[in-house]
């Protein structure tokens, strides 16, 4: 790798810094994550460059989740029609209810739907989803 300020060879020692013995540049690794998405030691590549800082890391949002919306709205679609909770009168007071109706049910220890077979708290998740979408818009 050559120096970022004077072209020169980089070494790397045994504690993973890299320096130019020419100029003076150091490049210390990284002790603890970062906003970089730098894991713990490692190091940046010189010249490279990812502007996502700020941006929404879906990679966050645990797969089961997802999962257990994606069973509810596909067992809705199939019963009734696919998007066609968006259409529904007094959907939010309506929805509010079905997700207190769930969250009591799993609450009480009733683990899964008696109709669908899913899990209450899939229904609560995807009621809660819908509830977002009429308050944020679509």
């Amino acid at each position: 790798m050559d120096c970022p300020d004077c072209d020169s060879n980089l070494h790397k020692d045994s504690t993973a810094t890299i320096s130019c013995i020419s100029c003076g540049f150091r490049l210390e690794p990284k002790p603890t994550y970062s906003n970089k998405g730098l894991l713990q030691g490692e190091m940046p590549v010189i010249g490279a460059r990812k502007d996502d800082q700020g941006k929404l890391r879906y990679s966050l949002v645990p797969p089961v989740a997802i999962k257990a919306l994606a069973q509810v709205l596909t067992f809705g679609a199939e019963k009734y029609a696919p998007n066609g909770w968006q259409n529904v009168p007094n959907a939010e007071e309506r929805y509010l209810d079905a997700l207190l109706r769930h969250i009591e049910a799993h609450r009480s220890g009733e683990l899964l739907d008696e109709e669908s077979k899913l899990s209450h708290l899939s229904h609560a998740i995807t009621n809660l989803a819908f509830l977002l979408y009429f308050d944020k818009g679509k």
